[in-house]
């Protein structure tokens, strides 16, 4: 089987696991857990908790407990990308191919499906307590899922992106907004996936600096994309940073830079996995995978 082959069948079954954490649309509220719903089933790579599942398996993790954070963790990252699209943040009408959550079911409701889905998140990772009453590194996976998604690391990078909107910024303050607003979320996966196969704190502060670089990698790339990728492969308008004014790693340092240090942190991050005592050949080849990626 071909690496595109096994990453196709792992993502599948990763979406099946999202799936099957989605509320059932019904009662008065009905409206709201469609508009939910229509946001988590709109596509996407599932990347963030395919991390998270591959790193629990890096350290030995088997069991059912990670599936609840795997839900989690995707159902913010939707929360993030639904309140990005909004008229008052970056106003697109496209994601993923298909119409915004505001376009579709209105700016108030999409308001409002990106907060439930923020809430659905944890109240699904707390579901991991029923399966292991005792499993203390529940608690410890859920602290980092609050930390690396609030004001210390996603909504905190977000913050400061929105501040700063159509302003020229300098290399420091960039990175600052990437390493919070992208690479938190990815440290969140892979921390989480491996607290819960048990890894020590050595081994997690080293995932932590692996998912870090990855994370930072992986949003150059996007400004690589949004330059040189369609609107077909990214399903989302392209152009849109130089059309909203916004300041990215490519306007400061240029295309062919950033392909290079995608390609350097990228290595860093490899080199970092590669210092763990286990192996996970699938994960490496993912995040190699990541560096030439179209969408």
């Amino acid at each position: 089987m071909t690496f595109e082959e096994e990453l196709k069948k792992r993502s599948e079954e990763v979406q099946e696991i999202i799936y099957s954490y989605l509320p059932e649309e019904k009662g008065y509220q009905k409206t709201l857990l469609e508009a939910m719903n229509y946001s988590m089933t709109a596509g996407g790579k599932r990347l963030r908790p395919l991390l998270m599942q591959e790193t629990y398996r890096l350290f030995g993790g088997s069991g059912e407990i990670v599936k609840p954070f795997m839900a989690a963790i995707e159902m913010i990252h939707t929360h993030s990308l639904v309140h990005d699209d909004l008229p008052a943040m970056d106003n697109d009408e496209y994601r993923r191919g298909k119409k915004t959550t505001h376009v579709v079911y209105g700016e108030a409701m999409a308001i409002l499906a990106g907060d439930g889905l923020l809430n659905l998140a944890y109240e699904t990772a707390c579901r991991a307590f029923a399966m292991e009453p005792e499993n203390v590194n529940i608690g410890k996976a859920l602290a980092v899922l609050a930390q690396k998604t609030g004001i210390g690391g996603m909504i905190g990078g977000q913050s400061v992106d929105v501040l700063n909107d159509g302003k020229p910024l300098s290399g420091d303050m960039l990175d600052f907004i990437y390493r919070l607003k992208t690479s938190a979320l990815i440290e969140s996966s892979m921390m989480i996936g491996a607290i819960l196969a048990g890894a020590g704190e050595e081994q997690v502060s080293r995932v932590c600096s692996a998912a870090n670089d990855i994370g930072l990698a992986f949003q150059i790339r996007d400004d690589i994309l949004d330059v040189t990728g369609t609107q077909q492969e990214l399903g989302k308008p392209v152009n849109s940073d130089e059309k909203n004014n916004k300041t990215t790693y490519v306007t400061i340092k240029g295309a062919e830079r950033a392909k290079q240090d995608v390609e350097a942190i990228s290595a860093r991050a490899l080199e970092t996995l590669a210092d763990l005592p286990l192996k996970n050949v699938f994960l490496e080849k993912l995040v190699r995978a990541l560096i030439v990626r179209k969408n």
